[in-house]
């Protein structure tokens, strides 16, 4: 979402309503919900502002809209990406509006100073929250002691590089090559001087953030929904992204002159079965301070994340297939999100559910696996095939998921009436405090 100015007092209604619907979809999409899912509810508040014959195109980076066939249209362009905070607040504005307990004027004021909203814990805790979020990776991908020591000095550096992603376009586009080849540098000598093992895991913790993996999987769930322009485009772009990543960790290794056993895929596993579950909870609190998400819902979000890990981990023992795994740990993340929503309607669907993709997709698997090329064209091959398949069957999973759980969103909305009431009625008193 742009930086918007302030509402237009002369504007009629049907421009006004133009706006706010393309402001809201614009906050979804930088969000990082799926163009269809936007388009939906985009004409779903629409027919409630009094406009059924609503026309909305999506696209990663913009969208337009219409109120009718042939009518006048609205673009407005995407520009960077929402907090999960901030998330909330668009979807808590866009159901009040769809409830008919919001003035499209007053829709206007709270979403053009929405991106001045500041991070609730501010430079430290998004600092922080970078730090913890490498070390509950890396506790996940390679739990042992010279790992997470590794993981603890060398995850300062993400910060810094989102840093530089934010100051410059130029280096925006080199920060992955940067990332991948800084890392890996640091991993391969400290595996070559014996203080690591399994170098190649090690260094995906520091770095697992900024890997393009929840861009992949979404790419591909617009694919399978039908958006075909949105979802190559943005499968494109995340596959772009990983292999420069990848591009990073071969320079590192014709720098240190090692061979393939530094990129090894076994994981070191040291530390016993405790570790992932000591992991996930320190990612729910980074995912806190990283999104500036308030404390008190974090326990939802660490169970959301907790439920969708055991349905993976279980299904994977099971039918022991990864794809598997990943299927139904997507399917019960999207069910959980929707039935917190039904018993927790201040905590939207979306706010729930993006933590717990997020721990699903595979990006740190996608660079594991991509790395493999440095080893040998056989190696890479078998190992494309099987990201390949994971990422389908997270996208089939989410899509699966959404569907049953359709019915249990249509019940949710009108139990969140009087949440979105309180709400309301706080934002009117802070403003006119």
């Amino acid at each position: 979402m742009s930086h918007p100015a302030a509402p237009d007092s002369h504007a009629t209604h049907e421009d006004r309503d133009r706006r706010v619907l393309s402001w809201i979809g614009a906050g979804l999409l930088a969000g990082g919900m799926p163009v269809h899912e936007v388009e939906e509810d985009i004409r779903d508040v629409a027919r409630s502002l009094g406009h059924p014959g609503a026309q909305v195109a999506c696209s990663p980076t913009g969208l337009l809209v219409s109120l009718t066939s042939g009518g006048p249209s609205t673009f407005e362009q995407v520009d960077g990406g929402l907090r999960l905070d901030q998330l909330a607040d668009v979807l808590a504005l866009e159901a009040a509006l769809r409830a008919g307990h919001l003035d499209p004027d007053e829709c206007l004021s709270t979403l053009a100073g929405l991106r001045a909203q500041p991070h609730r814990y501010r430079t430290a805790g998004f600092v922080v929250g970078a730090i913890l979020s490498g070390v509950g990776i890396g506790l996940v991908l390679a739990p042992s002691a010279a790992s997470l020591l590794f993981t603890l000095v060398v995850a300062p550096l993400t910060p810094l590089f989102v840093l530089l992603v934010a100051r410059d376009r130029a280096l925006r586009t080199l920060t992955p090559f940067l990332a991948g080849f800084v890392v890996a540098l640091l991993a391969f000598f400290a595996a070559e001087a014996g203080w690591v093992d399994a170098p190649l895991r090690t260094l995906v913790a520091p770095i697992a953030v900024l890997l393009p993996g929840a861009l992949i999987v979404t790419g591909l769930t617009e694919l399978a929904a039908g958006a075909m322009v949105a979802g190559s485009s943005r499968l494109a772009f995340g596959l772009v992204q990983l292999l420069l990543f990848v591009l990073g960790v071969g320079a590192a290794l014709a720098v240190t002159d090692g061979g393939a056993d530094l990129l090894d895929t076994a994981s070191p596993g040291a530390l016993g079965w405790w570790a992932p579950l000591v992991g996930l909870a320190v990612v729910t609190v980074a995912i806190a301070l990283l999104e500036s998400v308030p404390i008190r819902q974090a326990p939802w979000l660490a169970t959301g994340i907790l439920v969708t890990f055991s349905a993976q981990s279980l299904t994977l023992a099971v039918v022991e297939a990864r794809w598997a795994g990943a299927f139904a740990g997507a399917v019960v993340a999207a069910l959980f999100s929707t039935l917190l929503e039904y018993v927790r309607p201040e905590l939207p669907r979306m706010v729930a559910f993006l933590p717990s993709f997020w721990l699903l997709v595979p990006g740190s698997l996608g660079l594991i696996s991509m790395a493999q090329f440095e080893v040998g064209p056989g190696e890479a091959a078998i190992a494309l095939v099987d990201v390949v398949v994971v990422v389908a069957a997270i996208a089939l999973g989410v899509i699966v998921g959404a569907a049953l759980a359709a019915p249990l969103r249509r019940l949710a909305r009108p139990l969140g009436l009087p949440h979105l009431r309180r709400l309301m009625t706080a934002r009117r008193r802070r403003r006119s405090a």
